[in-house]
């Protein structure tokens, strides 16, 4: 089951993602187990990366795995103000870059990394390939 929280916010993000993320993981040979997805402000993620990982600095997701063989589980928390701010100064619809963050993270639950140059392509490329569909299934 996909879950939707929501702290230091006031917005929220369409539910409609929900399935479009299960079939990421279908896609992938994978199970849907408990999968979190935490929304927040840049400080409540700083917070976490300082706290857990050790790092310094802001970022748009950080993915905590608790996957167990296929089934996918985890915690994902997410950026909606780093979210915006790469959307602009990348030059893309803030939906497209929401969209291509939330697959991010199933990805990551899913076993792909993307530490090196090889897996950050592939990373993109699955993305690439998941945002397609996405606009396959609800054409506008």
């Amino acid at each position: 089951m996909i879950q939707f929280f929501y702290e230091n916010l006031q917005e929220s993000v369409s539910t409609d993602y929900q399935k479009w993320l299960e079939d990421i993981i279908l896609s992938e040979g994978k199970k849907t187990g408990e999968i979190n997805y935490i929304f927040c402000d840049d400080e409540y993620l700083l917070k976490i990366n300082q706290d857990y990982l050790q790092h310094d600095y802001y970022t748009d997701i950080i993915t905590f795995d608790y996957v167990k063989g296929k089934t996918i589980s985890g915690e994902i928390f997410v950026s909606l103000q780093r979210i915006s701010d790469n959307a602009s100064t990348l030059s893309r619809d803030y939906e497209e870059e929401l969209k291509r963050v939330l697959a991010h993270g199933i990805l990551h639950l899913a076993g792909y990394k993307d530490k090196t140059e090889e897996e950050e392509k592939e990373m993109r490329r699955r993305e690439d390939l998941y945002l397609a569909k996405f606009r396959d299934l609800n054409p506008e």
